[in-house]
């Protein structure tokens, strides 16, 4: 009887824990992760839309910023360029050329301005640079249409003790002059104008090619000027122009015989004529020819 108990027993624990043992495996199996369903609620949810918005707008941000990046390897185009490198080219002779200097005031500006607005040139900015050297005597730099501007010797005008009308007239000339393109049709060439508005991000700066228009520019103003035919040109306009006011016309006439006289007789400014080729020609250009009859 004892035995038949025992042996009970033994089944029934053997069953049990044998059952426990059969289930066990499937309570420690891992559940498997169900990625599609997860990406099923982010779209729900509207957070992928959400998502590749901030993607988008990342990449806008790194965008701008690479393109401000290269902005700053930039050439200026030649509406931004004239005026920079004319500055440069003032820094660069500010010891030969003196204009660093305490000025008395002349209102030069405003004279001239009435002179060009008379002529119906209007809205055009004006600097007007006072040299304390006869280094050069006046000259407009090259520049874009809307600005110009101008150089004008102070001993010149002072020796030759010129009124704000007749240094207006200087200023006209050399204001058409470069209306014309003399000067930087003197200073520019094609590898110029070809690297204008280019970008050099990558590669160094070709600081050798600004140098050397530097230097052409410096050429003209200081030795080879401008030719007789630009400046027979120049005169026939500056006729044209001032004809329908005789009183300005002759103030013109008179002012050229003073510079004539000038150039004959002071050192100071025997290159003039070598730069603008010559007060006496202009005068014979200017003056009415003798009736053969």
């Amino acid at each position: 009887m004892k035995r038949i108990i025992c042996f009970s027993f033994l089944f029934l624990v053997t069953t049990v824990f044998g059952n426990e043992t059969k289930e066990s495996p499937a309570e420690v199996t891992p559940d498997i992760i169900d990625f599609s369903s997860i990406k099923d609620l982010i779209k729900k949810d509207g957070l992928e839309g959400e998502l590749k918005k901030q993607q988008v707008e990342k990449q806008q941000v790194l965008d701008k910023k690479k393109l401000s990046d290269m902005k700053r390897y930039n050439v200026p185009n030649a509406d931004e360029f004239w005026n920079l490198f004319s500055e440069l080219w003032l820094v660069k002779n500010a010891t030969k050329l003196k204009w660093d200097f305490h000025k008395p005031e002349f209102d030069l500006e405003k004279s001239f301005i009435s002179l060009l607005e008379t002529q119906g040139h209007y809205e055009k900015k004006i600097k007007i640079l006072l040299l304390d050297s006869t280094e050069v005597i006046h000259a407009a730099l090259p520049t874009n249409d809307k600005e110009y501007i101008f150089l004008l010797s102070l001993p010149f005008i002072r020796t030759l003790d010129l009124s704000k009308v007749e240094i207006s007239l200087i200023l006209f000339e050399d204001y058409l002059r470069a209306r014309r393109g003399y000067f930087k049709n003197y200073v520019t060439s094609k590898e110029l104008e070809a690297y204008l508005g280019s970008n050099f991000n990558g590669k160094p700066f070709n600081k050798k090619l600004i140098d050397s228009h530097l230097l052409k520019m410096s050429n003209v103003l200081y030795e080879k000027g401008f030719n007789f035919q630009e400046q027979f040109e120049l005169t026939q306009e500056m006729d044209t122009a001032l004809k329908s006011d005789l009183k300005i016309w002759n103030t013109y006439l008179t002012l050229l015989e003073k510079i004539d006289q000038l150039t004959k007789t002071n050192s100071l400014y025997k290159k003039y004529s070598q730069i603008y080729p010559s007060p006496e020609l202009q005068l014979n250009w200017l003056r009415p020819k003798p009736s053969r009859f």
